[in-house]
């Protein structure tokens, strides 16, 4: 049986990949990292796979839509194209009319830039309001900005929504924000959080966890 910090530990090292890292998004302060975890976030927040949001992410990063002015300049058809080539083909009308009307939004209001959203905001109650007002971004898609941001954000720091804090529960973790950011260093804490959205919804990541430290 390892502590509690022990398995907090181990649930790094066997899960802790963001989902920012798992798409190629080397996160930090600037435009166009924070748009393509904007893009992310729309697309894990429709009913699909993770895996295939994931990769439609990336399918969209190598045809050159990193920033708000290539998206919407590039053709409906092509950000559909894009999509597909990542699988993500239930969603891929919509969701392509989403990221244009969402991009135009981007470059309207905020010169295409997320960090003038962030300096226009008064906690993190607002950064989630505001973040909804893009289209195909509701309070899940809200919460997957914060959790992934909240590394490049300090301020946002410790953020953990309710599916997170129920993945923590199960793995034997705190629920809350405060005690869980004890148990990791603050640049891991992301990751943490991660690993803990993965074991709110796969039970084989609980199952691991639990017996990589001994509790079988």
């Amino acid at each position: 049986m390892t502590s509690t910090k022990g398995r907090a530990e181990a649930v790094l090292d066997r899960h802790g990949q963001t989902f920012a890292e798992q798409a190629g998004i080397k996160l930090a302060d600037r435009p166009s990292p924070l748009y393509r975890l904007l893009v992310l976030s729309t697309l894990l927040s429709a009913r699909i796979s993770s895996d295939i949001a994931v990769s439609a992410a990336r399918e969209l990063s190598k045809a050159g839509f990193r920033t708000p002015q290539k998206m919407a300049g590039a053709t409906w058809q092509q950000r559909v194209d894009a999509l597909g080539r990542g699988h993500y083909r239930r969603y891929d009308e919509r969701t392509s009319s989403m990221l244009g009307d969402g991009a135009e939004l981007l470059l309207d209001r905020y010169g295409g830039d997320l960090r003038r959203l962030h300096d226009d905001t008064a906690g993190v109650d607002e950064l989630e309001r505001r973040l909804q007002e893009f289209p195909g971004i509701g309070p899940s898609g809200a919460a997957i900005f914060c959790r992934e941001v909240q590394g490049v954000w300090p301020d946002v720091h410790p953020y953990v929504d309710s599916r997170a804090r129920d993945g923590a529960e199960r793995l034997g973790l705190p629920k809350s924000a405060e005690k869980l950011a004890e148990m990791v260093s603050k640049d891991d804490f992301p990751r943490l959080v991660a690993a803990c959205l993965r074991a709110s919804r796969d039970k084989s990541v609980v199952d691991d966890v639990k017996k990589a430290a001994g509790d079988d």
